[in-house]
């Protein structure tokens, strides 16, 4: 297959995604060129562990040791079962219609958001992983606990599939909602443009922190939307209240850019005093930043 051969910083870049139309194979591509860059970055030597057994320990039934591992090595196994996983992921991903903007030639945050919610998924899939997903928006479209199957893999990717953006926007609303949900920790991993109240959402990411949960946060923006580096007088239209503005781009792009900057590094900050891992990712960003974020907290974890 064509796809097959480019080299891994193709896979990586968010340009393949119209290309590839089934989702499956682009989580594995993107994953597969992640796997890859690592030998080839100043990462090398930094390894990623796909557990599938332990060793047999006194006391363990013998009706779970792998016969077959046995026969090649002569040394007894046991098999991983998904209550002996290391981690429990829940992947939640913001589908409201603000994530359906794009610019230029890039993806939309949509698009974007859920091939990385696919490629996390295909990673932790192979680490023999516990994951789920939740989409939201003004509510909770879909809750699936995690799980860590192979067949479970089918059934997130289908769910990524037929995501379209709808709705406004209240994170906090559906994130204490998941909080809720939650009878076992894990890490949390959030994928949002966080276009909201976002002192409200602070609380609602301490949530999660109160019944020890690790949290990452990945903030998806088209770059324009950091630049306002439009060109000529618009019509602006709220993709959720679609609410018009008539303007002049350059006369307010400096007022544009200091409030979204302060917007930001509001976030930031904040993130960063409750000890939340947080990530700016715009749609033109290779995927092995979000990736090596993912496994970096992973590594500290466990």
């Amino acid at each position: 297959m064509a796809q097959a051969n480019l080299e891994y910083k193709n896979l990586l870049d968010p340009s393949i995604i119209p290309k590839i139309h089934s989702l499956e194979l682009r989580a594995r591509l993107v994953v597969e060129g992640f796997m890859v860059g690592l030998h080839k970055s100043p990462y090398h030597g930094f390894s990623v562990e796909f557990i599938q057994h332990r060793p047999y320990m006194q006391g363990d039934s013998l009706k779970d040791v792998d016969w077959k591992v046995y026969g090649k090595t002569e040394k007894y196994y046991i098999k991983q079962y998904e209550e002996e996983t290391n981690l429990r992921s829940y992947i939640l991903l913001d589908v409201s219609k603000s994530m359906q903007f794009s610019s230029g030639n890039n993806v939309s945050k949509l698009e974007y958001a859920s091939t990385l919610a696919a490629a996390l998924s295909y990673l932790m899939m192979k680490q023999q992983d516990a994951f789920g997903l939740t989409l939201y928006s003004d509510r909770i479209v879909q809750y699936l606990p995690p799980k860590a199957t192979k067949s479970y893999l089918r059934q997130i990717l289908k769910s990524l599939v037929s995501v379209k953006a709808a709705d406004t926007t209240n994170t906090a609303t559906c994130l204490n909602s998941v909080a809720e949900k939650i009878k076992r920790r894990g890490l949390v991993i959030i994928i949002s443009d966080l276009f909201d109240d976002i002192e409200s959402v602070i609380s609602a990411f301490k949530h999660f922190s109160y019944q020890k949960n690790e949290i990452i946060v990945f903030q998806i923006l088209d770059p324009i939307e950091r630049n306002f580096a439009f060109g000529r007088d618009a019509i602006f239209k709220d993709m959720e209240s679609e609410e018009e503005l008539t303007t002049q781009p350059y006369q307010i792009q400096k007022a544009y850019k200091l409030a979204m900057e302060e917007f930001i590094g509001k976030i930031k900050s904040e993130c960063l005093n409750s000890k939340i891992d947080f990530n700016l990712i715009e749609t033109s960003t290779p995927f092995d930043k979000a990736l090596m974020s993912y496994i970096q907290k992973r590594r500290r974890l466990y």
